[in-house]
């Protein structure tokens, strides 16, 4: 079925891989990477960068690309898969890679073994492949992010499944041992036995029907939901012992369409086994008969769930049973609170391991922990010093308000001390001038023309220039330079073409002169 061809791997030095490290790294900002950025980042002792490039594009280990604007180089899925094995030969995983096992939409699978000559399978995630490239509404790997590399998400593709691997090994599921990882290559255990899709008879259908349905609870029950749970993903040995694989796809029971995963694949194992072996069942699961017990989509961060729903104590502390039975529900409970912490025991290793993962997601994502940290801090600091500015702004409000009330009421008293014997003056103005009374005042008041009442004057009363002046002549300044610049351009094409048609005037009078005296001496 073909071979990876590793022959190159032999022969590369360190150098090559500097430099195949140097276009990785360069691609996280770039998707051409220039070679100036390329030499800068390798840093080789005696130079040569170029040249190395050339024997790695020969190789097609690397691409280039050349452009109307920019000239540069591109890792290659050949290139990338060089990188990978190479780490886990270093770590001594792996040693040797034989033939491909199978290809499927998103990955190749090949057969390799380790220094201790253990056979294992070692899984390539390809993303990007034109049999599957609606990525964007299938998967969540891209998050919020509009452009991204095809790479970069086989990458976070291969962690995802070592993570979701790992996890459901620990806890007793069938799926094979995971190994390690690096970049978007997965090594894990190889298992001897056929795809469901290949195998035409079963010695008992019920009893492997109630196992996948079994299997497909049990998962529900811990929180995910395989999403591709069907015959090419199932593998069978020689005893009809289930192998489940492929978990890129994963999702958590707290999806909003978690109920229509859930049904899709219970309804594939009933379409197969209907179609395959001539059985039907009127029995099979459904999404309300979920009841939690452990919350791996928390652990794993598989897709669906939110951070919201992290503090919601009831997912985290899911319901138990119905109340009809409450009295056996209490036992229960203080038996699962006994597994519950015998369990939490157990985990204590294995939650460095779940850290270590969500800490190469944000150093991925350009993030790193300390950084969250001291935001946090620093926006919890400036909060508290804008409160403690408030409170201080308010205090001086109030004192100052006393104060004033204060001096207003002394500037009173003492006026009146002052001017203990002055008569009321309105009183005397109401007596001796009777036409300010404040009827009269009213009248006037009333009958007053203002420039809004008419009619005609429809603008508005005041009206003032929120533009300084400085910004307002620098635009002009703008404006006119622009056009002398675009008249002295005009006046350079004008003279350019008055040059030409000279010089086109002159060579044609010289050829016109040379024919004259050729025929002269003819």
């Amino acid at each position: 079925m073909g071979k990876l061809n590793v022959v190159v791997l032999r022969y590369l030095s360190r150098d090559d891989f500097r430099v195949l490290t140097a276009v990785e790294m360069g691609m996280k900002n770039h998707e051409i990477v220039p070679v100036s950025l390329l030499s800068s980042i390798a840093s080789l002792k005696h130079g040569g960068c170029n040249k190395i490039l050339r024997e790695l594009v020969k190789h097609k280990l690397v691409a280039y690309e050349h452009t109307k604007t920019v000239q540069g180089y591109r890792l290659n899925n050949g290139g990338y898969d060089y990188l990978a094995l190479k780490t886990l030969c270093s770590r001594e995983v792996i040693i040797s890679v034989g033939n491909q096992m199978g290809v499927g939409k998103e990955s190749d699978i090949y057969i390799v073994a380790s220094p201790n000559g253990e056979q294992y399978a070692l899984k390539l995630h390809r993303l990007g492949r034109t049999s599957f490239r609606n990525l964007k509404n299938k998967r969540d790997y891209h998050k919020h992010r509009k452009n991204m590399s095809w790479l970069y998400l086989s990458r976070l593709s291969a962690m995802k499944e070592y993570a979701y691997m790992k996890a459901l090994y620990d806890r007793g599921f069938p799926v094979p041992k995971p190994v390690d990882y690096n970049r978007h290559a997965l090594v894990m255990e190889l298992i001897n036995g056929y795809p469901l899709c290949q195998v035409h008879k079963l010695q008992d259908p019920p009893a492997l029907y109630n196992e996948f349905m079994e299997l497909i609870v049990k998962l529900a029950n811990h929180g995910l939901i395989h999403g591709d749970f069907n015959e090419f993903n199932l593998m069978l040995d020689d005893q009809d012992h289930i192998t489940m694989i492929d978990f890129p796809q994963m999702v958590s029971t707290s999806h909003f369409n978690a109920e229509w995963y859930f049904d899709r694949d219970v309804k594939c194992i009933r379409d197969f086994f209907a179609k395959r072996y001539n059985y039907e069942s009127e029995l099979f699961p459904t999404f309300k008969d979920i009841r939690r017990s452990c919350s791996l989509d928390v652990e794993v961060s598989a897709s669906g769930f939110t951070k919201d729903m992290e503090r919601d104590s009831a997912l985290l502390h899911p319901a138990g049973p119905e109340e009809d039975d409450d009295e056996e529900d209490d036992d229960e409970t203080e038996g699962d609170d006994e597994e519950a912490t015998d369990e939490e025991s157990e985990k204590e290793g294995e939650s460095v391991d779940i850290e270590e993962y969500k800490q190469a997601m944000l150093e991925l994502e350009g993030l790193k922990v300390c950084d969250v940290q001291e935001d946090v801090q620093d926006d919890k600091k400036e909060a508290g010093e804008a409160e403690e500015q408030k409170a201080t702004e308010t205090k001086l409000t109030a004192r100052s308000d006393e104060a004033t009330e204060g001096d207003i009421e002394e500037e009173l008293n003492e006026a009146e001390d002052e001017c203990p014997d002055l008569a009321d003056l309105s009183t005397c103005n109401q007596e001796f001038k009777p036409f300010r009374d404040s009827d009269s005042l009213l009248h006037m008041t009333e009958h007053t023309r203002r420039r809004s009442d008419s009619e005609a004057t429809m603008g508005s009363i005041g009206s003032c220039s929120t533009i300084p002046p400085e910004v307002v002549r620098q635009k002009v300044r703008r404006q006119l330079t622009n056009q002398q610049k675009a008249a002295q351009r005009r006046r350079l094409q004008k003279g350019e073409a008055n040059l030409v048609t000279k010089s086109r005037r002159e060579n044609q009078n010289n050829i016109k002169s040379s024919m004259e005296s050729a025929s002269f001496w003819g």
